[in-house]
């Protein structure tokens, strides 16, 4: 299976469960790959930017792409394979590939800075892992200090036919996929599905500028299925209602540092992972913390059930 080229919905961003050792905790894989399936996720990312990737030794990462490529079964998987140097990135691109994986995610690195080296580097990169490899082209500027303009987005989908996706992470970013959509329906440009990220904290309007769907990790991924396909139904005012409810869990979730302890958390509290652990280095939750999750998910359960969970001894 390859990253169709007409890829939309949601794909949701995995994180790597752990146990309380740090070991790789194999069943919460599975059961988050279950709920994903269950929920009518698109397709799966893995070893993104919040699934620990960095932590992770070669064989570990391997061990947990190919873990969740076969649970997914007929679901594409991405996985990331930013690196530092090509040859980790190409090692890594040819075993998961190797074992089903859909296609790759590539993130700049943040010594980028002119148009020339943006799509220098990422036809080195495609020259690295081999054209027949479809990739997704990460624009988060806000992590990675490299602003992609439109014009170097379309001349790296033009110049490179494996880009395939574009993971939309501008912040604020609404007139960039206006001017990449406009670009497609002109005929400027061949269709570059685009999904977005950025904890989803601007899903409403992206999807309505012409977002394809959403490509991030928020411990409610069934919301985002649900505003996906509320929007591209054109139930406007539904998919915002949806959406409302959600933005304040939303937005915490989103703080840098802490957040994705945060995630963790919340999907352990909806019994997806065996335990909320980080591998080290990490930044835990305080009790204060907890304790504001808490009260937001119980604000959440007076509009969607699904954050109605027992609660905490």
């Amino acid at each position: 299976m390859r990253l169709p080229a007409d890829a939309r919905g949601v794909y949701p961003i995995a994180p790597t469960p752990f146990h309380e050792d740090g070991r790789i905790d194999h069943a919460s894989i599975d059961r988050l790959v279950d709920f994903y399936l269950a929920i009518g996720a698109s397709g799966l990312t893995v070893l993104g930017q919040l699934g620990e990737a960095p932590k992770l030794e070669h064989a570990e990462s391997l061990d947990v792409a190919t873990r969740m490529i076969r649970r997914a079964a007929a679901l594409p998987v991405v996985v990331g394979v930013s690196a530092p140097g090509f040859a980790a990135m190409r090692a890594l691109t040819r075993e998961v590939m190797e074992r089903g994986a859909a296609g790759v995610m590539i993130a700049p690195p943040h010594t980028l800075r002119t148009d020339e080296q943006i799509v220098g580097y990422y036809r080195q990169a495609v020259q690295a892992i081999g054209d027949d490899v479809p990739f997704v082209l990460q624009d988060y500027p806000l992590t990675f200090s490299v602003q992609m303009t439109p014009t170097v987005i379309r001349r790296i989908h033009t110049e490179l036919p494996s880009c395939t996706m574009l993971k939309h992470e501008d912040w604020p970013g609404l007139e960039k996929i206006s001017t990449l959509k406009a670009w497609v329906a002109e005929g400027a440009m061949r269709a570059l599905p685009i999904l977005v990220g950025n904890n989803a904290l601007f899903l409403d309007y992206e999807m309505e500028r012409g977002a394809d769907g959403a490509n991030t990790g928020y411990a409610f991924p069934d919301m985002l299925v649900g505003v996906v396909r509320l929007s591209q139904a054109g139930q406007r005012e539904a998919a915002h209602d949806l959406f409302d409810a959600h933005l304040p869990l939303l937005r915490y979730e989103q703080q840098p540092g802490v957040g994705l302890s945060v995630r963790k958390y919340l999907l352990h509290r909806r019994g997806l992972l065996s335990s909320p652990a980080l591998r080290v280095p990490a930044t835990p939750m305080s009790a204060t913390a907890q304790a504001e999750v808490e009260h937001l998910l119980a604000r959440l359960a007076r509009h969607d059930a699904r954050a109605r969970l027992a609660q905490v001894a």
